[in-house]
């Protein structure tokens, strides 16, 4: 680098410096300057960041524009009032069959899995040993008929006699206690032969009740007793068949009022995850104390199950139908709102406004709740979008893709756990964020 380089840098140097303390200078000594510089460079910034795109006035984060929602009109119709418990297939018989005599099955009369009827052969032990014990007992009875003939005999003889002084006393009181023991030995000899006949009918084991056949516990040729511990087969009554479930102390009430007035409450039995119907029935009984362990009492609904449908020990999911609202306000569930004022819901007006309007709940399903107070069939409320609402708030109403009217269906389709709401307090809606 030259002379003249070095010179002409010198002289840029200097004047960048003197520049730089000539602002530095001015900005010291003027604040004002100062601070319209920072303003200046923050709206700069500010510009930078902003988006390009078109602002929409409409939309719903729109400066003082209508906020778009989704609302439902309430309407009239029944809602259900359904209660729901966990229940157990149990049958109303259930009968392991045993042998009441000892002997050898020479005879299996039946299928695994087969239905039978009352009476129906089962199971064939060796009647040979009991068909003897039988032809002796009817012999003796015969030899001890024709011993007490003979004595009866001899007594009229003896009575005869000591009439005419030619017997003593006391042989024709031994005539007679003779005559007594051998009717007892008669007697015996045919409750004997009523025995064998009772064990001929036990080679015999038949069913007991209808029902289905289980799995067989002997085989042909086993030697069985009437101390089996599994007995021979089991034999399950299916039609009709109980279900035996369990309900909250506090839903015992409006059922006992149900019960005392006379009703039969139908009963639904669901699959474990409650979508498809099993079989529908009637209740039958209700317990007559509460567990007090789990503060439930216990239920037993009847059910034709002609289809075997319900299994034993089978556990469902049981909906008893308590009773049926009639001509009731329905809104949507998603157009309840629960805040500082308690219960609420966004109306909308004519003029595409919404007021807070504070109600009152009654039971619901999964899908609709009933408004006891504060709603009249006909009014819309928001259901989605009432997050950014407030009190007075302009709306743009939308058309609902997702979710369907609030609408009644029949009591037999809407099978759901019912949900008592309580009125709340009064107050306002909260402002929006």
């Amino acid at each position: 680098m030259n002379d003249d380089d070095r010179s002409h840098f010198s002289s840029a140097d200097a004047l960048g410096e003197n520049t730089s303390s000539r602002w530095y200078r001015v900005l010291a000594r003027r604040p004002v300057v100062r601070i319209l510089v920072v303003l200046v460079a923050l709206a700069l910034l500010a510009w930078l960041i902003t988006p390009k795109g078109k602002h929409d006035p409409a939309g719903r984060f729109g400066a003082g524009g209508p906020m778009p929602v989704v609302g439902a009109a309430a309407s009239s119709g029944d809602m259900p009032i359904v209660l729901n418990g966990l229940g157990t297939v149990t049958p109303i018989a259930t009968v392991t069959v045993q042998s009441q005599i000892s002997g050898q099955i020479t005879q299996i009369a039946f299928k695994e899995g087969q239905s039978v009827k009352p009476g129906d052969p089962l199971i064939l032990i060796d009647p040979r040993p009991y068909q003897v014990a039988l032809e002796q007992a009817q012999g003796a009875l015969v030899r001890d008929k024709a011993l007490l003939a003979n004595a009866k005999v001899d007594l009229e003889r003896y009575q005869t006699l000591f009439k005419e002084d030619s017997v003593a006393e006391q042989t024709l009181a031994t005539q007679r206690a003779l005559v007594v023991q051998d009717e007892g030995t008669v007697t015996t000899d045919q409750a004997q032969i009523d025995a064998a006949k009772l064990n001929l009918v036990y080679c015999h084991i038949i069913s007991p009740v209808a029902g289905r056949v289980g799995l067989q516990q002997v085989t042909l040729g086993n030697y069985v007793t009437p101390a089996e511990p599994n007995g021979l087969v089991v034999v399950t009554q299916l039609q009709p068949i109980t279900v035996v479930f369990t309900l909250p102390e506090d839903q015992i009430p409006p059922l006992q009022a149900q019960l005392h007035a006379g009703k039969t409450l139908a009963v639904t039995a669901y699959d474990r995850s409650r979508t498809t119907v099993l079989a529908t029935g009637a209740l039958q009984t209700v317990d007559n104390q509460i567990d007090p362990t789990t503060g439930t009492v216990k239920l037993k609904a009847i059910f034709a199950n002609d289809d075997e449908t319900l299994f034993p020990n089978q556990f469902v999911n049981v909906s008893l139908l308590l009773n049926t609202l009639h001509n009731a306000t329905l809104i949507p569930q998603a157009g309840v709102q629960r805040g500082a004022p308690g219960t609420y819901v966004y109306v909308v007006d004519a003029q595409k406004a919404v007021s807070v309007r504070k109600v009152a709940l009654g039971p619901g399903d999964a899908t609709n709740v009933v408004i006891t107070r504060g709603l009249k069939p006909g009014e819309t409320v928001v259901v989605d979008g009432a997050d950014k609402l407030k009190d007075g708030a302009k709306v743009l109403m939308r058309q609902n893709t997702a979710a369907a009217p609030a609408t009644a269906a029949p009591a037999q389709h809407r099978h759901r756990k019912s949900d008592q709401g309580a009125a709340a307090d009064h107050g306002t809606a909260p402002a929006a964020q």
